[in-house]
């Protein structure tokens, strides 16, 4: 074969190789595997790529190399194949060079195929929250020094945040601020994984919440059946009082929370338990609010949103009035 001949004037073939950091490396798809097999040359970068000690095991070279455009167009003259490994930036430099030759129209370009390797899992992304805390609590002077107590005021903030934005129906809200009340949790595991007596971390968070649910959805994951909203409600206070074996109704009922929420949640536990438990009575407005908030209660009403409700309605006459000719 000469060198004016088709086959070494063929411009050939580059594959860049795409890889999710937050999938376990040498998981591959078969694809991926197939064109690493078949490359008449593999190139990546960075010689810390996660990939190559796997990919080098598997018996595939790697050559550890940044060529240009220019370069790796003619790497593939002759028809040859060459794989990239992109890195984690995905070769910006190296795509727009590519992109530039092309617009020229004076260059035999090889065919370009983009090839993702491996795909995200859902919720793949909290791994990166989570290594971005990691980052932050460690090199961040304000983050680093946060304290449970000091953050506790930001989690009651965003949680009501979090309540606006549902009740104001804003979607773009809504996602942003439970990022936020996400944060908070990210955030408070971290810290916890520094304490010198009892350190947990967010997947001892996760592990607790998955085990809970599973163990309280009998009908999902078990022998039992539920057909009904009430009936797994039933299976769900029955679950919880076996694993907090409690000796009062009250207890796990936060008493910090607004008055009208503990008042509702005190009423919801009284009657779930068929308990007969007279209101107390005295003077003035506070007892007068508990009454109401057990009839409410009762007739399925929240009394915490009915009242915000009733508050926004009164903003807005306020605002209308403010802005009424006198």
């Amino acid at each position: 074969m000469n060198a004016t001949s088709p086959e070494a004037a063929a411009p050939g073939r580059i594959v860049l190789l795409t890889t999710s950091h937050r999938v376990a490396p040498g998981l591959l798809s078969w694809p991926a595997w197939q064109a690493l097999r078949s490359a008449d040359r593999v190139l990546c970068a960075d010689g810390a790529h996660p990939q190559l000690p796997y990919l080098r095991e598997a018996g595939i070279p790697v050559d550890e190399a940044a060529p240009t455009a220019q370069e790796l167009i003619d790497a593939c003259v002759g028809g040859r194949t060459v794989v990239v490994v992109a890195t984690g930036e995905g070769e910006p430099a190296l795509t727009d060079g590519l992109a530039r030759l092309a617009g020229t129209g004076r260059v035999a370009m090889p065919e370009l195929e983009l090839l993702p390797a491996s795909y995200d899992l859902p919720g793949a992304r909290l791994l990166d929250l989570v290594q971005v805390m990691d980052r932050i609590r460690v090199e961040c002077p304000w983050s680093s020094r946060q304290t449970h107590k000091g953050l506790a005021k930001y989690g009651i903030e965003e949680a009501y945040e979090l309540v606006e934005a549902i009740e104001d129906g804003d979607r773009d809200e809504l996602r942003e601020e439970l990022g936020d009340v996400l944060l908070q949790v990210v955030f408070h595991s971290r810290i916890a994984e520094e304490d010198p007596e009892a350190p947990f971390s967010i997947d001892d968070v996760a592990g607790g919440i998955v085990t809970k649910l599973i163990h309280r959805h009998p009908h999902v994951f078990g022998d039992e059946t539920a057909t009904t909203p009430e009936e797994v409600k039933e299976h769900w206070l029955r679950t919880k009082a076996e694993e907090k074996r409690r000796e009062s109704v009250t207890e796990g009922i936060p008493l910090g929370q607004p008055g009208l929420a503990l008042a509702a949640k005190l009423a919801s536990r009284v009657r779930t338990a068929g308990l007969d438990v007279p209101l107390p009575t005295g003077d003035g407005i506070g007892y007068e609010l508990l009454a109401m908030a057990v009839r409410a209660e009762a007739a399925g009403v929240d009394p915490e949103a009915a009242l915000r409700v009733a508050a926004r309605a009164y903003r807005d006459a306020v605002r209308a009035t403010e802005g009424a000719p006198s």
